[in-house]
């Protein structure tokens, strides 16, 4: 493990901070971002770091203070606002107490609290309030806890690291935890590292780069005594895959997320649905193709941080049935459907309630396939499965040097379950597309592009389609920048090409898991009375308007029904369908032809729980950012066809509707969105966005 503390970088992190804040505080923020850059010690807001400074209150009173790291917050990207400063006479004076409830702990906090506005103080700011050192680091890094996670921990972790390293027992988080450790260090004045046994590192002291550099110098050591004992170790097969990860994946992904989704009892929404994130590197795929699965994916977390992500027990199927497809399927609901009485009969039997809790697994091991994670968003499933993966190959590592011993049962119930460690998972939003995956194409146009962001703006995880992959690239990165990581998936498609859409859907469901709203978007235009079109022209526009709509809502109807989900297909046609217009044959013609094909689907998948709707939208210029290719093209013709001249065409549009109204892309994504929520029982209907154009009325 690499130093990383530069003088260069401190230097910036003064510059940054040290203006408003001191060069301590802003010395601090460095240290934590550092910390948390690296996963082999912190993973997904774990970790924690304090400082102690003087403050200064509205009356003018200097106090002594304690800046810890709000609970969940990301130590790689902290901010001055999320460390939190508090009242360090007054926590230390909580010491005097014997005990202290969750309820009147949190209280206490927020009591101590300069800025009652703030964000939450961690769980362990008892922890940094009761030791006098001046900055403090903690970390769960991988390699402390494959010692401490031994049958003999404390031998092992002073063997390695030393006797003056302080090695505390597990002790519940909180008032107790804090007394511990500040009785020990108490006891040991001169320890300036402690281990908390199934919990990870703390260093201290007074500067904060040489308590950063004693930390990774306490994990480089154990990372060497790890490496070095595990040297040479061979993994017994138990399956060899006889085709690729990647395809295996792509094939029971869809059953995953059908046999996962939780029944809410909502006629409305009857699923609560999951996205997936699918991990296979060799070394992962060596270790889940191997004896030591089982026990591996049994056997308990490195720490109790870990559980509000990932459960205690991950889930194997040990011997999935790769060729026959309802036999997998078959297999797997059962898997699933054994984990969730399981896993409703622990929380009874530690007498939790299951109140607003999913039993289902959330790590799933499959032999020949790798890792498959899954959670509401696919940010949290990337969070659960680094978890996941770090946990795995630690405590193969933990087993190659020892015996690897997990917390006690009710131990981790008691982690899990806590409310204050169940709050760092935040306030549950209730989007209407949370959970659910749209595919969209010509997601790189005017239409596509509006509607990937309203679709992520409520709660969606938008998959877009284009041909030009430089104006799909912008797209994405828009929608990333706001909406964040994993909220948009760029794929190149060729509508027209069967492969390539088969190919395009393989690469949604990898990322996500599977799909439940396909928009049929992508679409080109010619401008030609019918006895000058050519036969090239008028193929061109049905092969991409009416060939590449049926394309993508057949190989996106496979996937719905494979997950058992229901779903949407929400087709973008024309204001053209009923209200055509003169030198626009090939367009009109190709537009009606995907509304039909709408109309039939909607008859044929009602069976299944999967609606058909189509929106006749007008004319949609787009904007600066995003303008409309097909109407840079075929424009100026179509103002030559009405006889007004090309600048006068967005006003024209606006003038011939009942509303007076400018159409833009976002209608269209309201309108998607309106569909996929199911608010209304509705399949086979028609939508007009056109701010009323009588001859375009549905009839």
């Amino acid at each position: 493990m690499k130093k990383r503390w530069s003088d260069e970088g401190a230097a910036e992190a003064v510059r940054r901070w040290g203006n408003e804040h001191g060069e301590d505080f802003a010395l601090r923020l460095y240290g934590a971002q550092l910390l948390g850059a690296d996963n082999e010690l912190v993973l997904f807001s774990g970790g924690n770091v304090s400082l102690k400074l003087p403050y200064t209150t509205l009356l003018g009173d200097r106090v002594e203070a304690i800046y810890v790291k709000a609970s969940g917050a990301e130590l790689a990207t902290l901010e001055p606002a999320e460390l939190v400063g508090l009242d360090l006479t007054y926590l230390r004076r909580l010491h005097l107490l014997d005990a202290l409830t969750d309820a009147e702990l949190a209280n206490q906090l927020r009591l101590s609290m300069f800025d009652s506005s703030g964000p939450t103080p961690s769980i362990e700011t008892l922890l940094h309030a009761f030791l006098p050192q001046r900055f403090i680091d903690h970390t769960h890094a991988d390699a402390v806890l494959a010692l401490t996670n031994q049958v003999n921990g404390t031998q092992l972790v002073q063997e390695v690291m030393g006797d003056d390293v302080i090695v505390v027992p597990y002790v519940r988080p909180g008032l107790e935890l804090a007394k511990a450790v500040a009785g020990a260090c108490q006891a040991n004045r001169e320890a300036n590292a402690v281990v908390l046994r199934h919990h990870g590192l703390i260093t201290l002291g007074d500067d904060a780069r040489s308590v950063y550099e004693r930390h990774i110098a306490l994990v480089d050591t154990c990372e060497g005594f790890v490496r070095k004992r595990a040297e040479g170790r061979v993994l017994a097969v138990s399956f060899q895959q006889k085709e690729a990860p990647s395809a295996l994946a792509a094939r029971v992904a869809p059953l995953l997320r059908g046999a996962l989704a939780w029944e809410t009892g909502n006629e409305d929404q009857p699923y609560s649905r999951s996205v997936m994130e699918w991990r296979a590197d060799d070394h992962l795929l060596e270790l889940v193709n191997s004896t030591l699965a089982a026990p591996l994916a049994t056997n308990g977390p490195l720490t109790g941080d870990h559980l509000i992500h990932t459960k205690a027990v991950y889930l194997l199927v040990d011997d999935p049935q790769w060729e026959d497809e309802q036999r997998l399927r078959d297999q797997l609901t059962e898997a699933i459907n054994t984990y969730r009485t399981e896993y409703t009969d622990y929380v009874s039997f530690n007498g939790g309630s299951m109140e607003g809790i999913d039993p289902s697994p959330r790590v799933i091991l499959l032999p020949g396939a790798g890792l498959f994670c899954w959670a509401t968003s696919k940010r949290d499933a990337s969070a659960v499965a680094d978890i996941a993966e770090h946990t795995l190959i630690t405590k193969l590592r933990a087993d190659a040097i020892g015996e690897y011993r997990p917390l006690l049962a009710d131990h981790l119930f008691n982690m899990e379950h806590r409310a204050l460690q169940r709050a760092k998972l935040g306030r549950k939003h209730d989007h209407p597309l949370q959970g659910q995956v749209v595919v969209i194409s010509g997601g790189a146009g005017a239409i596509g592009a509006a509607v990937g962001e309203v679709c992520a703006e409520n709660g969606g995880h938008v998959v877009l389609t284009d041909v030009d992959a430089e104006r799909l690239t912008s797209v994405v990165e828009h929608i990333q920048a706001r909406h964040g990581r994993g909220s948009a998936l760029g794929v190149i498609m060729d509508v027209t090409d069967e492969k390539s859409v088969r190919a395009g859907f393989e690469e949604a469901v990898l990322e996500f898991g599977g799909v439940d709203v396909i928009v049929p978007n992508a679409g080109i235009a010619h401008v030609a009375p019918i006895d000058e079109l050519e036969l090239s022209d008028f193929h061109r526009v049905m092969e991409v308007n009416a060939v590449g709509y049926m394309l993508l809502m057949r190989e996106g109807i496979r996937i719905l029904k494979r997950q058992g989900l229901g779903g949407h297909i929400i087709i973008s046609a024309s204001k053209n369908v009923f209200g055509p217009g003169k030198d626009f044959g090939a367009y009109s013609a190709s537009k009606a032809a995907g509304h039909q094909l709408g109309k039939v689907a909607a008859i044929e998948l009602a069976p299944f729980g999967i609606r058909v709707n189509m929106i006749n939208a007008d004319a949609i210029f787009g904007s600066l950012e995003c303008p409309s290719g097909l109407w840079e093209e075929v424009g100026p013709q179509r103002a030559k066809s009405r006889n007004i001249d090309p600048s006068e065409i967005p006003e024209y549009y606006r003038d011939r509707n009942l509303l007076k109204a400018r159409i833009h892309g976002r209608h269209v994504g309201n309108a998607v969105v309106f569909f996929a929520s199911n608010a209304t029982p509705t399949t086979g209907a028609t939508l007009p966005i056109d701010g009323g154009v009588v001859e375009a009325f549905p009839r």
